[in-house]
């Protein structure tokens, strides 16, 4: 059993990092899927799709939401099905936080898989001199 990972973000987003990050690896270590909301979603419908997408994926150990943007429509739909030990959401979503997903996905339990890609998200930050 692995933990699952469902990327909500705004439209385009999700997607081009997920692909770009298959380029990059080869394939997805686990399941993955991408649920992108348009602006004019209605919510209840989005949540309905996130829903079928969290049962699909959680194999038993859980799923982790990455979310683009903090407080924005992905995030706060997500936010509403963060359960402590079931699901754990995080915002800020970028490509060393999915790549550090992929790299340590396989074994890791569902805290720890987060805690990989919030140190992913945060060590591909970095300034860039010369």
């Amino acid at each position: 059993m692995t933990v699952g990972v469902l990327l909500m973000t705004h439209p385009g987003i999700g997607t081009s990092i997920l692909n770009n990050a298959k380029r990059i690896y080869g394939s997805t270590p686990v399941g993955m899927s991408c649920l992108e909301v348009p602006v004019d979603v209605n919510p209840k419908r989005i949540r309905q799709e996130a829903e079928r997408l969290l049962r699909q994926l959680d194999q038993g150990q859980g799923v982790l939401i990455l979310t683009d943007l903090y407080g924005a429509t992905p995030n706060n739909i997500a936010r509403g099905f963060a359960y402590a030990d079931q699901v754990v959401v995080l915002a800020g979503l970028n490509l060393p936080m999915l790549l550090r997903v992929f790299n340590y996905a396989v074994g890791a339990d569902l805290q720890n898989l987060s805690d990989k890609a919030r140190e992913g998200a945060q060590l591909g930050v970095c300034a860039c001199h010369q």
